[in-house]
């Protein structure tokens, strides 16, 4: 477990740091999307990555490592949105941007941990693939929590598919790494 926790603190600074280079590069434009334009901008990544999967080979010279990436920060930004709500001010320093970052990445992290502690850490004796499919699987509900205007009868909310996402896409990152470690 300390592997995983130190890997997943790795992943994270990688993450951030492309956030925040972002950040002074675009400023929080990002604050103007909608809850559901942020899910089809993590749906398109996944499909991305999902599509390369399949057919073995890409024509666009990026590979999926940036995708897994674009996830974690986009679920992140959905987290973000959730709390401030969307405003077309969109106005947010890099400096408050980090706090909210790092608040929700410490939530997604202490997920992990709780998971990991019950399952064992599953996930390390699954495939990238299936990884991929789970973070489609958890765009598609919620899709439909969003159609349902964010009610749901007995299921978590689309900040909890949120915190899977970043999670999910935090393991096929160091399951990618490992094995590129090995060559």
């Amino acid at each position: 477990m300390n592997k995983t926790s130190t890997q997943y603190d790795a992943i994270i600074t990688l993450c951030k740091d492309i956030f925040i280079k972002k950040m002074k590069d675009y400023g929080s434009a990002w604050r103007i999307l909608r809850i559901s334009s942020l899910t089809d901008q993590i749906f398109i990544k996944a499909q991305r990555i999902r599509s390369i999967e399949e057919k073995g080979i890409q024509k666009v010279n990026e590979g999926i490592k940036p995708e897994y990436i674009g996830i974690i920060n986009y679920s992140i930004i959905g987290l973000i949105q959730m709390e401030l709500g969307i405003s077309s001010s969109i106005e947010l320093d890099v400096e408050a941007s980090e706090i909210l970052y790092d608040k929700y990445f410490k939530q997604a992290k202490s997920l992990m941990e709780d998971k990991n502690h019950d399952y064992s850490e599953a996930w390390r004796e699954m495939r990238l693939s299936s990884l991929t499919d789970i973070i489609l699987m958890k765009l598609l509900r919620v899709k439909q929590i969003e159609d349902n205007q964010g009610n749901t009868y007995i299921s978590e909310g689309i900040d909890a598919n949120y915190l899977d996402m970043i999670n999910y896409a935090v393991f096929a990152m160091i399951k990618i790494i490992e094995r590129e470690n090995k060559l």
